[in-house]
């Protein structure tokens, strides 16, 4: 996990742009009290997610100009019912910025310890040790494999 703090004129979002995206991923992935597990606001996980989005900032920027736009004002200063309706406003927008905020919180999200602890995962990264894969059917790859080449062979030397 990143351990990163910024002071906050170091970093790329403005305060104001930073509460907007904490309210955003909390309506995102909430914390759940029946599963004893941290929403995506939670501190840990959301210095994560700043300490991540910094090379795509602009974008981040961007997507929550969209969500203030679709939520008619700003979307931190909403009550929680509707920051979800907005939260859905933007995730039905089918906006490409929608897909990289999701993708970038997931990536936090599930990269902190209790998270996967809650899914009964050791909280470690894959190699060396890997994890147990169920074995598949692999006849579903049998419309890939009857497909024709689309690709040219290297030339010969």
């Amino acid at each position: 996990m990143t351990n990163h703090l910024f002071i906050a004129s170091d970093h790329p979002l403005a305060i104001h742009e930073q509460r907007t995206l904490r309210d955003l991923v909390a309506v995102m992935i909430p914390a759940s009290s029946e599963y004893a597990i941290p929403g995506a606001d939670d501190e840990i996980i959301f210095a994560d997610i700043l300490a991540t989005l910094v090379p795509m900032a602009a974008a981040v920027r961007e997507a929550l100009q969209h969500l203030n736009r679709l939520a008619g004002s700003a979307f931190a200063d909403l009550d929680p019912p509707a920051q979800r309706e907005a939260g859905e406003q933007f995730r039905a927008s089918g906006s490409p910025l929608v897909a990289a905020v999701a993708a970038l919180v997931v990536q936090c999200y599930y990269r902190d310890d209790r998270v996967m602890r809650s899914l009964d995962m050791e909280p470690r990264p894959p190699f060396p040790l890997g994890f147990e894969i169920e074995e598949g059917d692999w006849a579903l790859l049998d419309p890939v494999r009857a497909r024709p080449k689309m690709y040219r062979d290297p030339p010969k030397q």
